[in-house]
């Protein structure tokens, strides 16, 4: 059996002006790097009479170790949408290397499912990640020169919240002390390193929606706090036009394609358990344009993902989805059943059963909270047998939702045929799509929402430091932004070992912070980090480059 860079690698690709031409992209709007990558002008946004597509969101169940297959599931039902005879355009997240080199590997879809050149579009790419370390660690030294030559704003360093980042996953980095030296070589003090997906600066890309209003979100983000408690923001230290320069070339989306031609923009990468999650606006708002059927996802599970591309991005852009695809898997579901991953290769109906209320939970808000049309997809793998596949059909049938098979690993846009015949069915249904809180509520009330609401928890609890952090917040006028819940991708709860459907759980919110230039608050609950580390065995070992020069390993 081939591996996912063996398929991609023997497929014959088609130049970027061709993939352009299919999406209807008029060369002026084409800025090429290479054969097969480009970026796309703005201003074909503006420029274009075209009436805006569908959108459907690709979602998924609570992520496990034994995979869902979203992003496959996302390519291979674009791909299915065209095979069908419909004039469809997928949108997808950039890979941080962090994971590319840790434990998740590649993403950019799998088996006869992917969007390709995969070795650039997993590595370097077109260079948005690195235009965006670049402008978050300018910011950050602009902070550190300014304090150093006298400090007239009068920072406290105690109170310095901008952190500088890169794209890897390095523990070692979490916490450090800088400035060390003597006074020529800066003020020692704690400081630390982000991963650069977890940056503000990734989220404030992700959701401008021109150059103009770039420069304005990056002017708007805090960094420190001066030492009778003022914000100091980018504006104050001068540093927002250079920071634009650095990405002004950044917001514009990537064009690529998947293995059968269907346009694919790929643009950004914020993660979705400590950031957003989706895709930039630009690129989705360019995919409506350019397709009748504009085909995205979101990251981690709905509980995650999608909860923020529909009460985030969706209320800051003012989109409207028409459809949600929800993809599980039968060895997932059993799982959260309680097997381990060495078991899931023989039918197993009861541990089945006792998975599937995760699916359910995740359907249910989706219909109930989200008040929107959804499809279960079922990435269909050989073990899984009929009684299996009969019984999650059962079970959605009960909440009035449909299940597709999905096979589009193995046999790409035919493999998705079936799915998308019903995504078209359901984007012609009228929907009353609702948002889970309302951002006039308070910050209590709508963490509370989204814990109540979304993963069904019984309560919150928020520790004193966070509760001091929340008041200085709605004092300084942010109470009315969303909030960004950064948790565990792998439970409803904050905690990572509840798996299934947990109940009557409390989460914890242990800090609170404002990402002004994004838009939201930040929202840190259980444990999680914003700069992960590499697991003892890192995807990385099995990297390299032959003599020809073609990249191996990557998956």
């Amino acid at each position: 059996m081939k591996t996912d860079i063996e398929i991609a690698q023997s497929t014959k690709l088609r130049p970027i002006t061709e993939i352009a031409n299919i999406a209807g992209i008029p060369d002026d709007y084409l800025e090429q790097y290479g054969k097969y990558k480009a970026k796309i002008n703005l201003s074909l946004l503006n420029d274009s009479e075209a009436s805006d597509g569908k959108l459907i969101l690709v979602t998924a169940i609570t992520p496990t170790p034994a995979g869902e297959g979203k992003t496959t599931t996302t390519v291979g039902l674009a791909d299915g949408l065209r095979r069908i005879g419909k004039n469809s355009v997928v949108a997808l997240r950039e890979p941080s290397l962090g994971p590319v080199f840790g434990v998740k590997g590649g993403a950019a879809g799998g088996g006869y499912a992917q969007v390709v050149p995969m070795e650039d579009i997993n590595l370097h790419f077109t260079g948005d990640f690195h235009a965006i370390g670049a402008a978050n660690n300018l910011l950050a030294a602009m902070l550190d020169n300014h304090i150093h030559h006298g400090n007239a704003l009068g920072i406290d360093p105690q109170k310095i919240t901008w952190k500088r980042c890169v794209d890897m996953n390095d523990r070692q980095l979490r916490f450090v002390i800088d400035g060390l030296g003597g006074s020529a070589n800066g003020k020692p003090r704690e400081d630390g390193y982000d991963i650069t997906v977890a940056s503000e600066i990734m989220a404030v890309l992700c959701l401008s929606s021109s150059i103009s209003d770039l420069r304005e979100r990056l002017a708007r983000i805090i960094v420190a706090y001066t030492f009778d408690g003022k914000p100091v923001t980018a504006h104050d230290l001068k540093a927002e036009g250079a920071m634009t320069a650095l990405l002004k070339d950044a917001l514009s989306p990537n064009l690529v394609q998947t293995l059968k031609a269907t346009p694919a923009l790929v643009h950004g990468g914020p993660f979705a358990n400590i950031a957003h999650g989706c895709n930039s606006v630009l690129a989705t708002r360019m995919a409506m344009k350019l397709g009748d059927y504009a085909v995205t996802e979101a990251g981690f599970g709905a509980d995650l993902g999608a909860e923020k591309f529909l009460d985030i991005k969706c209320r800051t852009a003012g989109l409207k989805p028409s459809a949600v695809v929800i993809v599980a898997t039968v060895r997932a579901l059993k799982m959260h059943g309680g097997l381990s991953k060495t078991e899931l290769g023989t039918e197993n109906l009861e541990a089945l059963e006792k998975g599937i209320p995760n699916l359910l939970r995740h359907v249910s808000n989706i219909r109930d909270v989200y008040k929107l049309p959804s499809v279960v997809a079922v990435n269909r793998f050989p073990t899984d047998t009929d009684a299996e596949i009969a019984l999650i059909i059962e079970k959605c049938k009960e909440l009035g939702v449909n299940v597709a098979l999905s096979t589009v690993w193995a046999e790409g846009g035919k493999g998705g045929e079936e799915l998308a015949k019903e995504v078209v069915r359901l984007c012609e249904l009228p929907n009353d799509f609702s948002f889970a809180y309302d951002t006039e509520d308070s910050i209590e009330n709508k963490i509370k929402a989204v814990v109540t609401r979304v993963y069904r928890g019984a309560d919150i609890a928020i520790e004193p430091a966070a509760k001091k952090q929340i008041a200085i917040l709605t004092e300084l006028g942010f109470g009315n932004l969303p909030v960004c819940m950064a948790k565990t991708q792998y439970s409803f709860s904050d905690d990572a070992k509840l798996l299934g459907a947990p109940e009557g759980f409390t989460v914890t919110v242990r800090n609170v912070k404002v990402s002004a230039g994004a838009g939201f608050i930040v929202v840190l609950t259980g444990n999680i980090m914003t700069m992960p580390g590499l697991p003892k065995v890192p995807a990385a070992e099995r990297v390299d480059v032959d003599e020809n020069g073609r990249i191996v390993g990557l998956f």
